[in-house]
């Protein structure tokens, strides 16, 4: 008696699971193939296309019935970077018995645009022949966006880098070299110069790191009481000290506020952010109005809103869409074009949202908003 298989009076019999599917079909899947986001593109054993979905008709510009049907190498044409024909370069049919899948690389179209390409080969028994190829297809315009803004990235960052560091440089050279010659002016002259380049190198490397936290989603905001009124007052009393006439700064309050919990540092930034792009590329007044608003999530109902805007030139109505994203300058004054894109992630890190516009006296307009939130433990 074969063990497992017993019919004994009392025995329990255990259903087997249903045997996979392996025909590398969607359809089998009860997935409708044009609802796949990827291109996606069946051939049979004989190497004749039997699907043909929608997203590959829009990649590659080729109506479903015109590659229905026809041979693989007809119906996707495909060359690699070299000029040399993929189909025939691989053989999928004919290749090795132990191959079962191609991996992701760039291939062009006729025509030369550039996709993403991956093949399986399905097999209905190992090392049997094929009998069906999947490829699938995707578009190479997303991968080459973020490819460009690495690469700005790295270029602005080279650049902001060079100018503090060269400066660097030079004065503490000089200083080693010829220290007995230059008198203690002098001196307190090039080592303040070094301490503010330095402190330009360190700001640049920790909107780095806060750039790098926002896109990965791991940006954390610890939650305390914040007086933002305060705080604000803060950064209005650093201008004044830094010469700045006291009555280029309006702020007003309103009253009562609800206590807003967020995290401090972060209010800071952001506050810093809003108000140095208002005196640098602003001008007359820099108002700050803070006050009580709708909270942006749901199940609160209050949040404190902030609004900063100033009597310059303001911002082209063209440009309003690209405020908040990297690199973006409003005018040639310096600046690494990364505060407001710092500014949008902290501000939503917190389940805010912030918002661009035109000023009463025709300036630019920034005015975000914070739900008051208590953390977690106290709820």
């Amino acid at each position: 008696m074969s063990v497992g298989t017993s019919s004994a009076p009392g025995a329990r019999q255990v259903p087997r699971p249903p045997a996979p599917r392996t025909s590398g079909d969607p359809a089998d899947l009860g997935i409708d193939p044009d609802q796949l986001p990827d291109g996606l593109v069946v051939a049979d054993e004989h190497g004749r296309v039997v699907c043909f979905n929608a997203a590959v008709v829009r990649i590659t510009a080729t109506p479903a019935a015109e590659a229905l049907g026809q041979p693989l190498e007809s119906a996707l044409p495909l060359e690699d970077l070299e000029g040399r024909r993929w189909w025939q370069l691989t053989d999928p049919y004919g290749g090795l018995a132990i191959r079962v899948r191609q991996p992701e690389r760039n291939l062009l179209l006729p025509g030369g645009r550039e996709v993403l390409v991956t093949a399986r080969y399905v097999r209905a028994e190992r090392l049997g022949p094929v009998h069906r190829v999947v490829v699938t297809l995707r578009d190479t315009e997303a991968r080459r966006r973020t490819e460009r803004s690495h690469a700005e990235l790295i270029a602005t960052v080279a650049h902001e880098l060079r100018s503090p560091l060269t400066s660097v440089k030079g004065f503490t050279a000089t200083l080693l070299a010829k220290w007995e010659r230059f008198t203690d002016d002098q001196k307190r002259l090039m080592l303040e110069t070094v301490d503010a380049d330095a402190d330009r190198v360190t700001r640049l490397i920790a909107e780095l790191l806060d750039i790098s936290r926002i896109d990965s989603g791991r940006l954390e905001v610890r939650r305390q009481p914040v007086d933002i009124g305060a705080a604000v007052g803060r950064h209005i009393q650093a201008y004044v000290a830094s010469g700045l006439e006291a009555d280029r700064f309006l702020l007003r309050l309103a009253q009562p506020l609800p206590d807003l919990w967020a995290d401090p540092d972060k209010v800071d930034q952001v506050l810093s952010n809003l108000l140095e792009n208002a005196v640098r590329h602003g001008e007359g007044t820099v108002t700050i109005d803070v006050t009580p608003t709708a909270s942006p999530r749901e199940g609160e109902d209050t949040g404190t809103s902030v609004t900063v805007s100033d009597e310059g030139a303001g911002i082209p109505e063209e440009s309003m869409n690209r405020v908040f994203t990297r690199f973006w300058r409003g005018s040639k004054r310096g600046g690494t074009g990364l505060g407001l894109y710092i500014v949008k992630g902290i501000v939503e890190a917190h389940g805010g949202t912030i918002t661009v516009g035109r000023a009463p006296g025709g300036g630019a307009e920034f005015r975000f908003t914070l739900p008051v939130a208590a953390p977690a433990y106290l709820t």
